[in-house]
């Protein structure tokens, strides 16, 4: 059993990254669906949510199918991070995380994000008065470092872990690296391994596949993994992995009629959400990936990216399980 503060999960939990545009209440339901352990928000200003902007306070909506669930917040202020803590305990969720590794320059450029690995006692300082000023467990994700030349995740494990954070998941990148290159997991196992260590350690970074996911527990004894660009289009992953590991097989592929529901229940929890119009546009990346390697998928790819309208969207959609289940039989 893994412990979270008082949260308990299992032994190797699969966790859905927060990505901003992405981790929102309609996705994360079809990944709880699909077996998601724990799952975070989008990251959450901190400088919104203590101006109530109406962006920022709508991240802190949570269904009660969505739990347990992370509400992650970035910011550089120590009094907007307090403040703002205290704003995301009324909503009560079972974690707060904070946001250490995001990579995108108008974030770093304020020194949140990954640009406060340019300054690991002031990350300190930071993350001492929020687990200070909230109740929650306080848990934070991060990358290795700055740099190649400034990679201090082992320190930095340690001195958050002596503040008072319950967990700590590892993107094994820089920020300088962004997303490019293969993720570097030595050291996320290095600090598993370390015996100063007591909390939970999460890795990040190219799990996508359940073989990967499993060489990866295995090799460097992870307490979970935590999935983000591979479960857009594909909240099987989840499942696919659980299986795995509990029985060594991959279940088959999820069925034409399956991706089809799955993007038409996904469409509506959107709509209802953000509003139609909204909850159309950024349906867009979604179908591209729901339906990414089908064979001549381009022409219906092209409706569904251009199309405003629910009805003829379900259309498109509906037109899409006739014509591959046609190819299939």
């Amino acid at each position: 059993m893994v412990k979270i503060g008082n949260l308990e999960l299992d032994d190797f939990s699969l966790l859905l990254a927060p990505m901003e545009d992405v981790s929102d209440p309609p996705f994360r339901a079809v990944c709880k669906e699909q077996g998601a352990d724990l799952m975070f928000t989008e990251f959450v200003s901190v400088e919104g949510l203590i101006r109530d902007a109406d962006k920022s306070v709508k991240k802190l909506d949570i269904y009660p199918g969505e739990r347990p669930i992370g509400v992650q917040i970035f910011g550089a202020e120590m009094d907007s991070m307090r403040r703002a803590a205290a704003i995301v305990e009324e909503a009560r969720p079972e974690i707060l995380d904070i946001n250490y590794g995001c990579p995108v320059k108008k974030v770093v450029c304020k020194m949140a994000g990954a640009g406060i690995l340019q300054d690991v006692d002031r990350m300190v300082k930071l993350t001492e008065q929020v687990v200070k000023s909230t109740a929650l467990p306080v848990t934070v994700k991060t990358r290795l470092g700055w740099d190649e030349h400034s990679i201090f995740i082992e320190e930095v494990a340690e001195r958050l872990q002596d503040v008072g954070i319950k967990a700590l998941s590892i993107h094994g990148r820089t920020r300088k690296q962004m997303y490019k290159g293969e993720a570097d997991w030595t050291l996320i196992g290095k600090i598993k391994n370390n015996p100063r260590i007591h909390i939970p350690i999460f890795g990040n970074g190219d799990i996508d596949t359940p073989q990967k996911a499993k060489e990866y527990k295995d090799r460097y004894g992870v307490d979970g993994v935590m999935i983000g660009r591979a479960s857009i289009g594909n909240p099987w992953i989840f499942r696919d992995i659980k299986a795995y590991l509990k029985k060594g097989i991959i279940p088959e592929p999820p069925t034409i009629d399956e991706r089809v529901d799955t993007t038409i229940r996904h469409l509506k929890m959107s709509i209802e959400w953000k509003g139609d119009k909204l909850g159309i546009v950024e349906m867009r990346r979604h179908y591209t990936n729901y339906f990414r390697d089908l064979p001549g998928i381009k022409e219906f790819r092209s409706r569904l990216v251009t199309e405003m309208n629910f009805e003829a969207l379900y259309e498109t959609l509906e037109d899409i399980r006739n014509h591959y289940q046609e190819i299939v039989v």
